[in-house]
């Protein structure tokens, strides 16, 4: 049988230990490169942090298997046994301007099915953790189930490029939604944004694009608190390829879809 309360207590001192290295690496000259686009930025520091987890983790579980943002291990073709996901740092544009407003996110899973989900803003110390069917974390506070929220009360995160006129979309649905919503925000961190509706902060964060390591833990993370977390048509996310995603407290997450998404082509 799988000690997960064991493969937990690696997992997150060694999140900590990452992010000290990480912490240390802010007087540095970073090598900063591209990926898929000048935006779509890759730094040694992401690639080091990667090497880091990856060393600990095939040397005291040799039988997982990992997925991070870098490559630097082989894709998994299944998602059989169990499985690492790993961004070593997701917000990377925010790590290179800012040093801040990014995090580590690692989601452990069994056969598909999320058992392990951390999230780590390095520069304000905090960790998101749940273990799955043991309730959610910041540090050690328990964090309760999310209480339901209406849109016109609601902050969603989102990004503006989404909003404004684009090649991709109609931004007339996602506008509209700006427009009737409290307020929106964007931080420019996949990971911290679910973690943000994880613990209250935001309501609903919505993204048309994500890889399966941008919210992997923040799956397992949402769902303890009783959130929800598909695709923008309703859809259960998948580990391989990109998704749309929409992670939400769980009335909002109806409404969001019935009055603003369903009709979209996304």
């Amino acid at each position: 049988m799988t000690n997960w309360q064991e493969i937990d207590t690696y997992a997150k001192q060694w999140v900590k230990e990452a992010g000290a290295m990480i912490r240390a690496s802010f007087s540095e000259t970073l090598n900063i490169q591209t990926k898929s686009n000048p935006n779509d930025l890759v730094t040694n520091i992401d690639k080091a942090t990667e090497r880091f987890f990856i060393e600990k983790i095939k040397t005291t579980y040799p039988n997982h298997t990992i997925l991070g943002e870098e490559g630097l291990e082989e894709t998994p073709a299944e998602f059989g046994g169990i499985v690492w996901i790993i961004d070593p740092i997701d917000g990377t544009m925010n790590f290179v301007h800012q040093q801040r407003n990014f995090a580590i996110s690692i989601g452990i899973y069994e056969q598909g099915i999320g058992q392990i989900g951390l999230i780590y803003d390095v520069v304000h110390n905090e960790l998101y953790h749940a273990q799955k069917g043991k309730g959610a974390y910041l540090n050690e506070i328990s964090l309760p189930l999310l209480a339901e929220v209406e849109v016109k009360e609601a902050i969603i995160g989102i990004n503006a490029s989404w909003i404004i006129e684009n090649s991709r979309i109609d931004s007339h649905l996602l506008a509209a939604l700006a427009q009737d919503a409290r307020a929106t925000r964007s931080l420019g961190s996949a990971a911290l944004e679910i973690a943000y509706v994880v613990s209250g902060r935001i309501d609903a964060y919505i993204s048309l694009r994500l890889s399966p390591w941008d919210f992997a833990a923040g799956k397992v993370l949402i769902e303890e608190v009783g959130g929800v977390a598909t695709t923008l048509r309703g859809d259960s996310l998948k580990l391989s390829g990109e998704n749309t995603v929409l992670v939400s407290k769980p009335g909002l997450h109806r409404e969001l879809l019935e009055k603003y998404l369903m009709s979209g082509k996304w």
